[in-house]
């Protein structure tokens, strides 16, 4: 699909309204990986060379189409100047109005203000037409850098870019050229590390790799809901009672195509989910009845690192341990650590996407040592099922 881009769009003396994806992770009002809002950065500075107003639209959190302090977007301008060399982000208390209306008039060329959370409004998620109109009306061309939105057709994805000239920043542009540059044109055999704590959402990705992939290593809480369809017990860890057979019915389809289905042989159990409290490494045979699984084990580790070695390409979304708590966070920093020496050596391509592997690789250290990492989560898995994305199709060029 060929889509407009910057060169597309006639920006001097223009307001260009600029979706973003600012919604970072927080932890105590501290930003804990800055990923989303550095990759936002050749796009601003671009408009900002063509002098134009830059204001810039983003959610935050799930709010639910109302105000809450919480999921302000105010913090965030900051740290977008920072980003952005030290300039002066203003910040506006709304994202519609005669007020917001009032401070973009008053924006000098090159001026960057961010919009408070398009989500306090209903109309966003809801794609109305009245929350579109009041949105477009704020600027003359529209741009998305938001991959990782553009799976939604929510009004600043698809709404907007139906009112006004519109094309996709540098980010966008870069995350679809590297996604299909790595998936369409991938060197066999290809596996995939399918992690996180819900099969429930990602059930269609699954079926859709056991045609395309040759071993799939699943980990996180979802495996647990693998490991139950096999009979094993899992204490009292987290899974999903209602897709213990969907798990049954993916394994039998996957051996039946022919691909490898890796699940963990060791795990790191502990009695509670809490930083630093006691755990200790068993078979999964073998977990007690007060115990929750809560990472995979070094057994488990040099058994995948060893597959690796087999394989050209590597797909990855979701991490495969409780990295949120320490010393769950060690199966996914370990396995990311190895496939980033694979992919160092010019063994291996990989490409990983989602917020929280996103997080894991930059905690690491390693965020510059895939292939390429993708800011999406759901567009990502999306992209992989070969779903049409609304955000994305909505910028394709038109045909005379």
């Amino acid at each position: 699909m060929e889509i407009n881009t910057l060169k597309d769009l006639d920006l001097k003396h223009k307001t260009v309204l600029y979706r973003a994806d600012l919604n970072v992770p927080m932890n105590n009002g501290r930003i804990e990986d800055k990923t989303r809002i550095e990759r936002l950065v050749p796009t601003i500075k671009y408009l900002i060379k063509h002098k134009a107003k830059i204001v810039v639209l983003s959610h935050f959190g799930r709010p639910k189409g109302e105000f809450e302090r919480e999921f302000s977007l105010a913090p965030l301008a900051d740290a977008l100047g920072l980003a952005l060399g030290g300039i002066d982000v203003k910040f506006a208390l709304d994202c519609i109005g005669d007020e917001v209306k009032a401070s973009i008039k008053n924006m000098e060329f090159g001026d960057v203000l961010l919009l408070e959370n398009l989500r306090f409004h209903a109309g966003e998620t809801e794609n109305s037409d009245s929350f579109i109109e009041q949105l477009a009306s704020l600027g003359d061309v529209y741009v998305n850098d938001a991959f990782s939105c553009s799976h939604r057709a929510h009004a600043s994805i698809v709404g907007i870019a139906q009112k006004l000239p519109s094309a996709a920043g540098f980010l966008l542009q870069d995350e679809i050229e590297n996604l299909e540059k790595v998936l369409d044109n991938s060197q066999s055999p290809i596996c995939a590390v399918i992690g996180g704590s819900k099969v429930s959402t990602k059930l269609e990705l699954l079926h859709s790799l056991i045609g395309k992939v040759r071993l799939i290593i699943i980990g996180g809480a979802m495996a647990n809901t693998f490991l139950k369809a096999q009979g094993i017990g899992i204490g009292k860890s987290l899974y999903e009672d209602g897709l213990v057979g969907a798990a049954a019915e993916i394994m039998k389809a996957a051996k039946d195509s022919g691909c490898e289905i890796i699940l963990p042989s060791d795990v790191v159990v502990a009695s509670e989910f809490k930083e630093k409290t006691r755990c200790e490494v068993v078979p999964v045979e073998n977990v007690a009845k007060d115990k929750m699984i809560l990472d995979i084990g070094p057994s488990t580790i040099a058994q995948i690192v060893l597959k690796l070695n087999n394989y050209k390409t590597l797909i990855w979304n979701g991490p495969i341990g409780a990295f949120e708590c320490r010393p769950f966070d060690v199966g996914t920093i370990s396995l990311a650590r190895s496939v980033a020496m694979l992919t160092s050596q010019g063994n291996l391509t990989s490409v990983a996407g989602g917020g929280d592997i996103v997080a894991v690789l930059g905690i690491a250290g390693i965020t510059d040592s895939f292939s390429y990492i993708s800011t999406a989560g759901g567009a990502f898995l999306e992209w992989l099922e070969g779903k049409k994305l609304p955000g994305v199709a909505v910028l394709s060029k038109k045909v005379a």
